[in-house]
């Protein structure tokens, strides 16, 4: 017999642990898994080839983003700050208009062309449809209409109208040869050139620059053909009172208040010419 009891128990497993020797294991077991668990948290977790960032990573890239952008702020500011402020004056002083070309110093010569007083615009529009129709573009370069300001009173009011300066002509600007004679003779409304005899004069500088020209606000010596409005009426001139006391009756005008819209006309009354102040609205040319 054995002295060992425990040995003779049957059913008893060789090399079975001794008592408490199990709660051991059990213990090395969940200390190891606690510290693997515990470990995670410091631990990279590897995805690829790439490292997720630990625990305050996302905080730490945000901070660094912020402190990039505030030194980007900052290098914008002193370069703005180190920019050289130009005056607008200057820019303006520095970079000058060119000169305004002349008409009369444009390709060809200045011609006058007379039509049919009133259809002035239509025998235009005529002579530069026929000017492309038959490719004389390079030869017939400009027609236009002198205009001027004129100051017209309608219901007391001032009103500044656009006019012709010359009614019933137009201006020519082209080489004139035969062919360009041609196309410019026989357009409908065009009854002839003016010149002396049958031979067109051109204008000479003076006459284009003075019906042609455009005012420089910037350059005094340039003529200011339509700088001041050309009055309606003028002193000396005969008109007729159209309403009021003296209604019917004629006189010639004595003086021109523009700033009131008021005229000083000499009537004839009982034979004495008797100045009578009216608005414009009370007169009508004759």
């Amino acid at each position: 017999m054995s002295d060992n009891p425990a040995s003779d128990e049957p059913g008893a497993p060789t090399g079975a642990p001794a008592p408490g020797g199990g709660a051991e294991d059990l213990e090395t077991v969940d200390r190891a898994g606690a510290g693997v668990s515990a470990g995670d948290d410091d631990a990279p977790v590897s995805v690829g080839d790439t490292e997720a960032p630990g625990p305050g990573g996302e905080v730490e890239d945000l901070e660094t983003v912020s402190r990039v952008g505030q030194l980007d702020l900052d290098t914008t500011a002193d370069d703005a700050a180190d920019e050289e402020v130009v005056d607008a004056e200057d820019l303006l002083l520095e970079e000058p208009r060119p000169p305004k070309v002349s008409p009369y110093d444009k390709p060809g010569s200045w011609y006058v062309v007379h039509t049919q007083s009133g259809y002035e615009n239509k025998v235009k529009s005529n002579l530069l449809s026929r000017i492309a129709s038959m490719n004389m573009e390079e030869t017939i370069f400009e027609v236009a209409i002198p205009m001027e300001d004129v100051v017209e009173f309608k219901n007391g009011k001032k009103v500044v109208v656009s006019k012709k300066v010359y009614p019933g002509y137009l201006y020519v600007r082209c080489f004139l040869e035969d062919p360009s004679w041609d196309v410019i003779r026989n357009t409908p409304g065009v009854t002839g050139f003016v010149g002396s005899g049958t031979t067109p004069v051109p204008l000479s500088r003076k006459d284009v620059e003075g019906a042609l020209s455009e005012p420089d606000e910037d350059d005094i010596d340039t003529p200011a053909r339509r700088q001041k409005p050309k009055m309606e009426y003028e002193v000396g001139e005969s008109v007729r009172v159209k309403q009021g006391p003296f209604a019917d009756f004629s006189g010639q005008i004595a003086e021109i208040n523009a700033d009131q819209l008021k005229v000083k006309v000499l009537v004839n009354i009982f034979g004495r010419e008797t100045p009578v102040e009216l608005e414009f609205a009370e007169v009508a040319k004759l």
